[in-house]
């Protein structure tokens, strides 16, 4: 079964590799560690990855505070096609709420519509599953729910789940809310800071979030200097 040897699910401590990164820039979640903090420190980056590579099939869960850069680290970084010439699916609940928007009244709230949005993500997403080409999810992090989901479909298919995880401070968080023009509610944002802020408790104890193989800490430096995250 695939998601096994250096793949599997750890539940005891693990190690927490620190700004490490093979010959080439090219990082391998979970090879050797399940933990990668890529972040900076004192306002100097370490010297971390260019790029994290996963095995084509598998699963990736981009998570952050609203407006830590989520959607941009996605749309620059992960290509349309993995080294196989296979289809690199991503799934996005932004994206399906701009595509409703497009089709809706302008004069009409989002609150009346979202059921349908929310109906449409997780249908998509669950498609997206079954095809099994290798997936890219943003997520906020305040569903654990989804994770479950996405985390037994890759113990049924042999696939592995990672996440990618941005450590950004909430003011940096609420300035990308500003410029994109979409500002989540102070109830909201603050469920969004309890539960980002346990993924990020929990991976700096070294190990990955219940249900990952690997996890990569990333500030929005290390997030800036990413180039791409693949599929091989």
């Amino acid at each position: 079964m695939q998601g096994q040897g250096t793949y599997a699910t750890t539940w005891g401590p693990l190690p927490v590799t620190q700004g490490a990164a093979p010959t080439g820039g090219a990082l391998r979640p979970g090879c050797p560690a399940a933990v990668q903090d890529l972040r900076g420190d004192g306002g100097a980056a370490r010297p971390g990855a260019r790029e994290l590579r996963y095995r084509a099939g598998d699963v990736v869960v981009a998570s952050g505070l609203p407006g830590s850069g989520k959607s941009t680290m996605i749309d620059r970084t992960v290509p349309r096609l993995d080294q196989r010439g296979g289809p690199v699916l991503r799934v996005d609940s932004q994206d399906t709420r701009e595509r409703w928007e497009r089709r809706m009244p302008h004069w009409l709230p989002y609150a009346l519509y979202r059921p349908l949005v929310r109906c449409a993500h997780y249908t998509g997403l669950r498609r997206a599953l079954r095809s099994g080409a290798s997936l890219v999810v943003h997520d906020c992090g305040t569903l654990p729910w989804v994770r479950r989901w996405l985390a037994r479909d890759a113990r049924r298919t042999g696939r592995g789940l990672h996440m990618v995880l941005l450590d950004v401070d909430a003011a940096v968080a609420l300035e990308g809310q500003t410029a994109r023009g979409r500002v989540v509610s102070r109830y909201a944002f603050g469920r969004h800071r309890r539960a980002v802020g346990r993924l990020v408790a929990t991976a700096e104890g070294g190990r990955p979030p219940e249900g990952c193989a690997s996890v990569a800490l990333l500030d929005r430096t290390a997030a800036s200097a990413l180039r791409r995250i693949g599929f091989d």
